[in-house]
């Protein structure tokens, strides 16, 4: 699914639960440009998905028409199959990367990232002998994560850990400098 259907099924969505949002308003909640936002309103009506009836003082409401609501089911079906595989991706990447570890021996990981990611790494890490000692951020100390508190980059300090996961997916390459000018050896970072 790319990221336009994305988009537009979040819009569809929102304009479904308040008919009369704002473009604006509709912007902010789904952190899309006003231009953005207005393209797809109007591709929308055009396609026959949505009808708009003009209200007092410049303020239209989206009416979702039965062709919308297929429309709506199909890209929330599609949604649905992309986010299974991709938790059946990020599952198989982090079970293999765990077996890696185990095989050369490691016994201790700090994990960096608190988010999604981190949490599934947890789990699956459960299904091994590896054990998480901590877990890091540099944009925050403090938080819980599981029994864990997160902690910030000082705790990379204490040297009871093998082994550094990166569980953020956004900037690898950042986290990675990061890591390495606070005197972690580039071999004991782990990358998904």
């Amino acid at each position: 699914m790319d990221k336009e259907n994305i988009h537009i099924l979040r819009l569809m969505g929102e304009i479904e639960r308040d008919a009369s949002p704002s473009q604006r308003e509709l912007s902010s909640r789904l952190n899309l440009s006003l231009g953005l936002v207005n393209t797809f309103i109007k591709r929308l009506v055009n396609k026959g998905y949505f009808k708009v009836k003009t209200m007092p003082r410049n303020r239209a409401r989206y009416f979702l028409t039965p062709k919308g609501l297929a429309r709506k089911s199909r890209l929330t079906v599609e949604y649905l199959q992309y986010s299974v595989n991709f938790y059946k991706d990020i599952k198989n990447l982090l079970i293999n990367k765990f077996k890696e570890m185990e095989k050369a021996r490691l016994n201790t990981v700090m994990f960096f990232g608190a988010g999604e990611v981190a949490e599934l790494a947890y789990l699956y890490l459960q299904l091994t002998d590896l054990h998480l000692v901590g877990i890091v951020e540099n944009s925050q100390d403090g938080g819980d994560f599981f029994e864990f508190g997160v902690d910030g980059l000082d705790l990379l300090d204490q040297k009871d850990w093998d082994v550094i996961l990166l569980t953020r997916l956004d900037n690898t390459d950042q986290d990675i400098e990061t890591l390495v000018e606070m005197g972690v050896n580039p071999d004991k970072i782990a990358v998904l």
